[in-house]
């Protein structure tokens, strides 16, 4: 009985987690977009980072202790793949992509999961998952080919830049899946950030960051957004992610990019952002390719 209640417990703390990231992630994009109001890509992909990492700071004298030799290496993988390599390249893509478009490209997140787990960490496919992957490199291909009548041409580079991203998430969820399940969540996302916070800092206060800040007429604005997206979509919501693959799986726990591009498109419209008819088409193509890969039958 207490067996059965407890794993009720645990799935509803689950989807409560799934549900609040897909809320917080789903508004990065639009933080990213109002953080790139002031600075450039290379500081709002290295301040989100050294605010995160000057929140986990405090935790590592007491945490040191608690890590591993055999931890290290997935440690630094999880900080690169799950926190600096993303960073930088959301940042650089929405430049000139629109943060509702960069949070649709984000649902491939869960498809390159499941790839990834299929070809190097072992795990178990079923022919619809295939399927799955198939339909969301269409829509992804859909997005590529789509044209905007005011800039034209979908600009390729960027878009792949968040390509790479989404495949750099899918290597963190798995590398924390099937390396890192021991590792408290507090102590994954601590060590990681420590592994890669004090460069992003020697960077960001020896760039002009501090007098953007203060000069910018977007400065302050820009300022906000980037501490929000750094506090509670980096700092927050790092930890409650490395919590919620440990008490389910790397595929569920991805699937947090169900409503996410849902969250940014609503961010995106409210902030007057436009949708052609291929987007909600490029939709409609990954999230069927999404729910192919989490809940196909055995």
């Amino acid at each position: 009985m207490d067996t059965q209640h407890n794993k009720k417990n645990s799935a509803l703390l689950a989807w409560t987690l799934l549900l609040f990231l897909s809320v917080v992630w789903g508004s990065s994009f639009i933080l990213i977009k109002k953080s790139l109001l002031a600075y450039s890509s290379t500081q709002v992909g290295a301040g989100r980072i050294v605010f995160a990492f000057l929140a986990f700071l405090p935790f590592l004298p007491s945490i040191l202790k608690q890590v591993k030799k055999k931890d290290l290496m997935p440690l630094l993988v999880v900080a690169l793949c799950g926190s600096a390599f993303p960073a930088f390249l959301y940042a650089k893509a929405q430049t000139d992509i629109a943060s509702s478009v960069a949070g649709l490209l984000n649902a491939m997140t869960p498809i390159f999961t499941l790839l990834l787990a299929a070809t190097i960490f072992g795990g178990k496919t079923r022919s619809k998952q295939y399927i799955g992957i198939i339909l969301g490199f269409l829509g992804t291909l859909i997005i590529f080919l789509s044209k905007d009548e005011t800039t034209g041409d979908f600009p390729y580079t960027l878009g792949m830049l968040i390509v790479l991203a989404t495949l750099c998430y899918g290597i963190s969820a798995n590398t924390i899946g099937s390396k890192l399940r021991h590792v408290k969540p507090l102590v994954i996302s601590t060590i990681s950030f420590s592994m890669i916070g004090l460069f992003a800092v020697l960077y960001l206060f020896r760039s002009d960051f501090i007098q953007i800040t203060h000069s910018h007429p977007e400065g302050l604005q820009s300022l906000l957004a980037l501490l929000t997206l750094s506090l509670i979509g980096t700092f927050l919501a790092n930890i409650l992610f490395f919590k919620l693959i440990q008490i389910t799986d790397p595929v569920f726990s991805s699937s947090v990019s169900f409503i996410t591009p849902i969250v940014a498109m609503l961010w995106g419209f409210m902030d007057g952002e436009s949708f052609s008819l291929y987007f909600f088409i490029a939709l409609v193509l990954i999230f069927s390719g999404v729910f192919l890969v989490k809940y196909s039958d055995k």
